[in-house]
């Protein structure tokens, strides 16, 4: 299996952050012995430039794009991209890529949005056949596709080296873990609220999901799951937001994380959410609850 990330990561936004409080961030995560932290590309800074300044400021941390945007970079840049980070932070650069939504690309950015499984296997045939003529990584960065339905899994099983699936529950794992067989690393997003307050941590998850409720490919792939449309309206139903968002004491935020593990996940990056908190803010309690070096940072 390619480059082991380590059982469990961080997912989380470091837009709000300046650079210096974005390298102190990373720097704790590492002390807490978190092995990987994720980042998204949205209209913020550039990943791949970010991902340099934090390779500058940490040690051993690995760094990964949850997810870089295929649509904004040529397949040459993006190989170019992952490579020189490998090569400079010595196998410390996981590239996660994804097709995002047609709102996001077609409607925010004027772009042409094509068909996903299509337009993501002509993109990774031009990745991997992209000239590289520098001093090359000892070892080549695993590339992650956001995969969420069975047709983009099974590429990524083909194609790739694994999937890094967002927004889903212990039983997508399982079917994703399926899909991609034994060998392809899977990597899977959680959010955690660290309350057993059920209003509180139920309004923690409908915050987080509202900047995502009316994205096709999520709502898409929550209706495979089994949830109703209704589920997935007025900012989520109970039984969703109970499904996708993992909430209670630092017992049952583990036993979330251990579901996805015994489903087949390789990896867990989890994102906290803050009670009660604005965007951006962390939730360094849970975070240093669930450390698996077991020590504050």
């Amino acid at each position: 299996m390619p480059n082991d990330l380590g059982p469990l990561g961080v997912w989380f936004f470091t837009e709000m952050m300046s650079a210096s409080g974005a390298a102190e961030f990373a720097g704790r995560l590492e002390r807490l012995g978190y092995s990987t932290f994720w980042m998204p590309e949205t209209t913020g800074r550039d990943p791949f430039s970010h991902a340099a300044h934090l390779f500058n400021h940490t040690d051993r941390l690995k760094v990964a794009t949850g997810i870089a945007n295929i649509y904004h970079r040529h397949p040459g840049m993006m190989a170019q991209c992952a490579n020189t980070l490998a090569e400079q932070s010595g196998g410390r650069f996981v590239l996660g890529i994804g097709v995002s939504h047609a709102p996001l690309v077609q409607g925010l950015r004027g772009l042409e949005y094509g068909k996903p499984v299509a337009t993501m296997r002509q993109y990774l045939d031009s990745l991997h056949a992209a000239p590289f003529s520098a001093i090359a990584p000892a070892e080549k960065p695993p590339i992650l596709i956001a995969a969420l339905g069975p047709k983009m899994l099974a590429l990524a099983g083909e194609k790739a080296d694994g999937a890094h699936p967002y927004w889903t529950t212990p039983e997508h794992t399982a079917q994703a873990r399926e899909i991609l067989g034994p060998d392809k690393l899977l990597c899977v997003e959680q959010k955690i609220v660290l309350s057993t307050d059920k209003a509180e941590a139920r309004a923690a998850g409908r915050k987080a999901l509202a900047m995502y409720a009316m994205l096709p490919n999520y709502r898409n792939n929550w209706l495979r799951l089994g949830f109703s449309e209704q589920d997935c309206s007025d900012g989520g139903s109970d039984k969703l937001i109970d499904a996708l968002v993992a909430w209670g004491d630092e017992a049952a935020v583990r036993d979330r994380i251990e579901a996805h593990m015994r489903a087949g996940a390789n990896h867990v990056c989890i994102q906290p959410l803050k009670p009660a908190g604005g965007m951006g803010e962390i939730d360094w309690k849970a975070l240093e609850a669930l450390a698996p070096s077991g020590t504050a940072g």
